[in-house]
């Protein structure tokens, strides 16, 4: 399993060692674990024996098998895994031990997961449990002091594809070529840029990111190319570009295939002679500036529309990347939305312990059409709406595994329920933050100016004298 980078005690899957606890006296077929691939298997059959395994070496992953009927073991087992909360525990329990209120509390506070015995055909299942369990661990233990930087990017994942575009990332961040990043809205296209630039040799320098599709065509080739003093009407001063800015850095063009036909021309000579004219200057100026583009619509196509200029085209696509949509990203799909409730645990009341398995259900099932994004969204809302320990489908606005819609009374479309929402989130922002516009600006990475349009767009009006600098 793997994050945006390689963790400390990650194993090649042909070595991630596996404790085994085997205290249940339990015939040995139902717990035969001879064909599980990918793991080391060093069984113990003592708590003692574990613990000094566990002092001696790390374990990442540990799989329990053990009885609950006696009450001087139960006191034992629960003071050994509370004890020994470093690694991510698995049980392997008979299902009508789970009518045990104390069992069902241990498994809730000290375990990832469990499994049923007899394993039988299931051994395949457990390779998958024993899997997120790993992958979770190092999300949960380890991620947390990268987070802390401001460059760390939110880059989680485990599938096949996500693999690959990690690699892609550590290849392409050693040259200076032209990237293009291609994907869905909401993919994640600009953490990928900016992991690209933070491994390069200029990670030290800017990286300057423009929406090529968020400015007008009026500005955007004045915020692209600056100007100087009295180039038009307003000018009153000089101003740099964003190219020149991000000199000796990295410039990202998000929407790249929105820029109007006349910019499309002026960005091909700047990547063919890396100069720039600033508006109403003569004076071509040198720029060294990595590009890095990202683009949601197929340019292909466009090029063959006539709406995107062939050679850019090509200028712009020297490397390519493409981000898989998050419906493609199964395996990823409870690692990212257990990774965005540890991240958003500290803005909300302590309680809160995760979801439920139907909550999870859910998330597997849905076809996120708003990706990585609506995710986001999702499980931001959840926290909030959540009355519970555990964030259910209901609380997350899915639709529950038995195929009910949640609130099929009173349907909504998908943008009607994005901006419920949106409304939700920024509404329960400016409370927490007493109506500091300022400060949930900042909490949800927008700036003021943005807070105070989606505030006027959802009615929610400032308090008068409320603070906001």
């Amino acid at each position: 399993m793997k994050t945006s980078d390689t963790q400390e005690h990650t194993y090649p899957e042909t070595e991630r060692p596996l404790l085994l606890l085997q205290l249940s006296a339990q015939p040995s077929h139902e717990l035969t674990l001879v064909n599980l691939k990918g793991w080391r298997l060093i069984t113990v059959t003592s708590l003692e024996e574990a613990d000094r395994q566990l002092q001696a070496e790390h374990f990442v992953v540990g799989l329990a098998c053990f009885d609950w009927h006696d009450d001087s073991q139960q006191q034992a087992l629960t003071h050994f895994f509370q004890h020994h909360h470093q690694t991510a525990w698995v049980a392997a329990i008979r299902p009508e031990q789970l009518q045990s209120v104390s069992l069902r509390r241990l498994l809730f506070e000290n375990f990832y997961d469990y499994c049923s015995l007899p394993l039988g055909d299931n051994l395949d299942h457990l390779a998958i449990i024993l899997g997120h369990a790993y992958g979770l661990y190092h999300l949960q233990h380890q991620a947390n002091r990268h987070l802390e930087s401001e460059h760390q990017f939110e880059m989680v994942g485990a599938s096949p594809k996500m693999l690959e575009i990690f690699d892609l990332i550590r290849k392409v961040a050693q040259t200076d070529a032209t990237v293009l990043i291609m994907g869905e809205s909401g993919t994640g296209k600009e953490l990928i840029a900016r992991a690209i630039h933070q491994r390069s040799s200029r990670q030290n320098q800017p990286f300057v990111a423009v929406n090529c599709g968020a400015l007008p065509e009026t500005l955007i080739q004045s915020e692209l190319f600056g100007y100087e003093k009295g180039a038009f009407t307003g000018a009153s001063q000089r101003r740099l570009g964003r190219i020149e800015a991000a000199h000796q850095g990295s410039l990202f063009l998000d929407e790249v295939g929105d820029l109007a036909a006349n910019l499309q021309g002026h960005l091909l000579r700047f990547l063919q002679e890396g100069t720039i004219e600033r508006l109403g200057s003569n004076q071509s100026l040198a720029i060294n500036t990595r590009v890095i583009a990202a683009t949601n619509i197929d340019l292909e196509q466009a090029v063959e529309d006539g709406r995107f200029r062939e050679d850019l085209y090509y200028r712009l696509s020297v490397l390519n990347i493409r981000v898989p949509p998050l419906r493609d990203r199964a395996e990823d799909k409870e690692l990212l939305a257990r990774f965005f409730f540890n991240k958003f645990a500290s803005d909300h009341n302590g309680n809160l312990k995760g979801f439920t398995q139907e909550a999870i259900d859910a998330i597997n099932t849905h076809n996120w059409p708003g990706n990585v994004r609506e995710m986001i969204n999702r499980i931001r809302r959840g926290m909030i709406m959540s009355d519970n320990r555990l964030i259910t489908p209901q609380d997350l606005n899915l639709e529950s595994p038995d195929g009910h819609q949640i609130g099929a009374d009173n349907l909504k479309t998908l943008d009607e329920a994005r901006a419920e929402a949106e409304r939700v989130v920024i509404e329960h922002t400016l409370s927490q933050c007493k109506n500091n516009v300022s400060k949930a600006a900042r909490i949800l990475d927008v700036s003021r100016v943005t807070l105070y349009r989606m505030m006027e767009k959802h009615h929610l009006q400032h308090h008068k004298g409320a603070p906001h600098h």
